[in-house]
């Protein structure tokens, strides 16, 4: 019984050895054919790593500021009584253009009318007892102190009969400016009373935008400069028509107003989009940001060397918008860009070269997204934004 064991474990260790010749035979005879690394996406010496290639294009690009804002008309007023009484004539109604001095509603005016005709009596019995006493005074009949009282009293009668007009003028609410009545805030036979608000008018002829750009951006600010301005009824084309001389110190931000046009679907209060286009290049180089990698936040694009290398080329902006950069330098029409498979590739990698299809144009709805006041600060202090056309 001993023995078999001993035999059996002879037999085990012989297979082991036999095993182990074998295997070191094997690794000797196939010394160089181990694993071969391809190097992957380092560009290393192995496979060619597949990327997707476009060929750079000519277009417009624009730099842009984006803001929001409410408009508002600078030829707005309210309409305030300046004579007390019950409105005895209503003409005009919310919605009705009127002209500069058109008459919107008379007051009652009995009572200015009675106190001009009582100052009209008054005065002219003033004038008479002036003329006597200047003719007196001329014959040395009158006294100085006498044709003095007289003076004084027909200026006094005169004077009243000035304010006196003037109230009954004023029973009569003429419209201040040319516009549209807005509002309405009186009824027909309410006794209203001096300064009460009667009517709401405005010139939408007067529509303007105010956005407050950051100081950095003054130089490229000017009077004249292109905004396009979106709403819900549609996008429009207003102009920079004033810039404000002094930086506001709690915001750091100037103030500018920007006409808007004359448009139906435009009103007072409505929110806009505006994008202030500060500098516009045309024929400019458009490289895709999809293209672009960044190593310490500096971007960099591969471009095609020969038939299956690629370079990597550092990008200095001149402007962008949110699907295109204009480089300044390193880059032509007609150089093939790498657009996909470029994450972790490295300088003078060996690439495999599939083309991709051409990139699409910007119309003017994709222009840069970001708006509203929580991105302003940071769209602003962007180089450059735009479109291509």
């Amino acid at each position: 019984m001993a023995f078999r064991n001993a035999s059996s474990v002879i037999v085990v260790v012989l297979c082991v050895e036999l095993f182990m010749a074998c295997t070191m035979n094997s690794g000797a005879s196939g010394e160089n054919k181990g694993l071969r690394f391809s190097g992957g996406q380092d560009g290393g010496p192995g496979q060619a790593v597949p990327v997707e290639v476009m060929a750079l294009e000519t277009g417009e690009i624009e730099a842009l500021l984006r803001f929001s804002a409410n408009l508002e008309a600078e030829g707005q007023v309210q309409v305030l009584a300046r004579a007390a009484g019950p409105v005895k004539t209503l003409l005009v109604e919310e919605g009705d253009a009127v002209k500069r001095g058109q008459v919107l509603l008379r007051v009652e005016d009995e009572e200015q009318r009675i106190k001009l005709a009582q100052v009209d009596n008054d005065l002219a019995r003033a004038r008479r007892e002036y003329d006597q006493q200047l003719v007196l005074h001329k014959k040395g009949v009158a006294s100085d102190q006498t044709l003095a009282t007289a003076t004084y009293e027909l200026k006094r009668l005169e004077l009243m009969r000035k304010d006196a007009a003037r109230a009954l003028r004023y029973a009569v609410v003429r419209a201040p400016i040319p516009g549209t009545v807005t509002q309405r805030l009186v009824k027909l036979g309410q006794t209203v009373n001096v300064q009460q608000p009667l009517f709401d008018i405005t010139d939408f002829d007067t529509l303007v935008a105010r956005i407050f750009v950051p100081e950095k951006e003054l130089p490229r600010l000017k009077v004249g400069l292109v905004a396009r301005i979106m709403a819900r009824a549609g996008h429009h084309d207003g102009l920079v028509e004033r810039i404000a001389p002094a930086v506001d110190p709690r915001t750091g931000t100037v103030k500018v107003t920007i006409a808007v046009p004359r448009k139906q679907t435009l009103m007072p209060g409505m929110f806009v989009e505006i994008a202030l286009v500060v500098d516009r290049h045309h024929n400019a180089v458009l490289l895709p940001k999809r293209a672009l990698v960044y190593d310490n936040d500096v971007p960099y694009a591969f471009k095609l060397a020969g038939e299956d290398r690629a370079v990597r080329i550092k990008v200095e902006p001149l402007l962008e918008n949110r699907d295109f950069v204009e480089p300044g330098s390193g880059f032509a029409p007609g150089d093939q860009i790498v657009v996909a498979g470029q994450i972790g590739l490295k300088h003078n990698a060996l690439v495999s070269v599939r083309r991709g299809p051409a990139e699409p144009e910007a119309g003017p709805a994709e222009r840069d997204g970001e708006v509203g006041p929580a991105a302003q600060d940071r769209q602003a202090s962007t180089r450059a934004g735009g479109k291509k056309r």
